[in-house]
């Protein structure tokens, strides 16, 4: 038991725990997260993708979508043709960055979803700060 379980069992009732689950859209350039969506842990990926689409100004282009799939395809291709065909590192940055969030704190002190979307929102702000102060410039060596 943690103690959060042990404080909800010692001081009567099941305290449930609700789950929440983040959608991100990230600029592939700049790693910003420019499109955020909280929904319940019961809701898909697929679903949400046109509420983050709409969160994209319409005068900006979106070049492409990276979504997850093609994981089960790895075993068939060789390694590094995968990673090409199926845009992993895309995928890969996008992962990078959700870690980032979730570096930020697991859990929401809010109680209302209301303000956890705030709370949220606000994490990505910070996060999109920190990214825009330090975002690496990698060239190749020659």
């Amino acid at each position: 038991w943690t103690s959060s379980v042990g404080e909800a069992h010692k001081h009567g009732g099941s305290k449930r725990r609700i789950w929440r689950k983040i959608h991100i859209g990230i600029d592939e350039e700049t790693l910003e997260v420019r499109a955020v969506e909280v929904t319940g842990s019961n809701i898909g990926d697929a679903p949400v993708l046109p509420d983050l689409l709409d969160q994209v100004p319409a005068d900006e282009e979106i070049a492409s979508v990276t979504a997850d799939g093609a994981y089960d395809t790895r075993k068939y291709l060789g390694r590094a043709i995968w990673r090409r065909w199926s845009g992993y590192h895309r995928r890969s940055r996008v992962e990078s960055k959700m870690n980032c969030i979730k570096l930020l704190g697991q859990s929401l002190m809010a109680k209302d979803f209301e303000r956890q979307v705030a709370e949220l929102q606000v994490r990505i702000a910070v996060l999109n700060r920190y990214t825009a102060l330090g975002v690496p410039v990698t060239e190749p060596i020659e």
